[in-house]
C-alpha cells in the first residue's frame, strides 16, 4: 500500500527477491495540471509495468474494499507513504501489518517527517519499521536505519536516501517476519516528536531568524512545497540557499547585494540565495535571475 515515489523502491525491491505481490492498493487517480487531466500515483504506474492487481479504493473503511483485501487471503500488508488504515484493515493479513515511516521513531510522528528534520537543523535521522495500531505512528518497532544529513541537503535530497534505505528496511522487516524472526519492541513515547503537514501558509521566510535557521527553513521545504518571500508584492520561491560571512548592520529581509549573487540580511549572519523562481516563471539560477529581474541593494524582502 502505498502512493508517491518514495514507496516505489519498496515495491521493486520485494518483487526483485520473489515476494509474492498479491495486490497493490494506492489512491484512486487525481485531476492535476492545468488541463486538471486524471494523474496516476507513482505507484500505480509502476504496479501497471508489473502486471499487478491495483485496488485504489476511494473509502478505506468500505464494506467491498475490505471484503477484497480478506479474499486475498494475505499474509502481511507493507504499507510506504499511503493513508492511515482503519483497524478493520489493518487486522486482516495472518502477520499483521508494517509500516515504513522515514524517521527515527519516536521522533518525528506525522506526515512531514524528513521536512522537519532539516527545518529544525538535525544532523541525523533515519527510517523505521513498526507494526501499525489504531494510534498514527506509535506501533512497536521491528527495524531502524540511521542516515546523516549533510548541511546542504534539501528534503528532496534527503528523500531519495532515505526512500532506497528504506526500501532495504522493508525488505529485512519482511524476512524477519517471514522467518518468525521479528521482535518488536515499543516506542518511548516521553521523547516523542511531531511532524504535522506543512501547508502553503506556513512556508513564508522570517528573515528575523538567524541565518542557519533560515538555511534550515529553505532546504527543509525544497522542492516541496517551497519556501517563500516577497518583494513588492511579488512572490519568490527559493529553491536552494547558503549562509554567507557578511559583517555588514542591516535590517533582516534587507537586500545587500546583487551584483552577481543575491545576498539577504537575515537576524544574524546572511542568506546567498541560489536558485529562485518567480511566480508564473521556471526555476532559475540566481545569475539568471537577476538578469531578468529588477531588484536592488537596500531594498527588503518582506518578513
Amino acid at each position: 500500500m502505498g502512493t508517491p515515489e518514495f514507496a516505489v523502491p519498496s515495491l521493486k525491491i520485494l518483487l526483485e527477491h520473489h515476494y509474492e505481490i498479491a495486490a497493490v492498493v494506492t489512491v484512486p487517480d487525481k485531476p492535476s495540471g492545468r488541463g486538471q487531466q486524471l494523474s496516476e500515483s507513482a505507484v500505480k504506474r509502476y504496479a501497471q509495468d508489473q502486471a499487478i492487481t491495483i485496488l485504489q479504493p476511494e473509502k478505506l473503511k468500505d464494506s467491498q474494499f475490505v471484503e477484497q483485501l480478506s479474499s486475498l487471503k494475505p499474509d502481511l500488508f507493507v504499507i510506504v507513504a499511503f493513508r492511515i488504515l482503519p483497524p478493520q484493515v489493518f487486522t486482516i493479513p495472518t502477520y499483521g501489518s508494517f509500516n515504513l515511516h522515514a524517521s527515527l521513531l519516536p521522533k518525528y510522528r506525522g506526515a512531514a517527517p524528513i521536512n522537519w528534520a532539516i527545518i529544525n537543523g538535525e544532523r541525523e535521522t533515519g527510517v523505521t519499521t513498526f507494526f501499525l495500531n489504531e494510534s498514527v505512528d506509535t506501533g512497536n518497532i521491528i527495524l531502524q536505519a540511521r542516515v546523516p544529513i549533510g548541511a546542504d541537503d534539501t528534503a528532496g535530497d534527503l528523500h531519495d536516501k532515505l526512500s532506497e534505505v528504506g526500501a532495504e528496511m522493508v525488505l529485512h522487516t519482511v524476512r524477519l517476519i517471514d522467518l518468525k524472526k521479528a521482535v518488536p519492541r515499543e516506542q518511548n513515547n516521553a521523547i516523542a516528536s511531531p511532524a504535522p503537514k506543512i501547508f502553503k501558509e506556513d512556508c513564508k521566510i522570517d528573515w528575523q531568524k538567524n541565518a542557519g535557521e533560515v538555511h534550515n527553513f529553505i532546504r527543509g521545504l525544497s522542492p516541496r512545497p517551497c519556501a517563500y518571500t516577497t518583494h513588492k508584492g511579488t512572490t519568490l520561491r527559493i529553491f536552494r540557499s547558503r549562509c554567507a560571512e557578511d559583517k555588514r548592520v542591516a535590517k533582516p529581509g534587507e537586500i545587500l547585494d546583487t551584483t552577481d549573487r543575491l545576498l539577504v540580511a537575515a537576524e544574524t549572519g546572511a542568506i546567498e540565495i541560489l536558485e529562485v523562481q518567480q511566480e508564473g516563471k521556471k526555476k532559475l539560477s540566481v545569475r539568471e535571475f537577476l538578469r531578468g529581474y529588477r531588484i536592488n541593494p537596500g531594498e527588503t524582502f518582506e518578513s
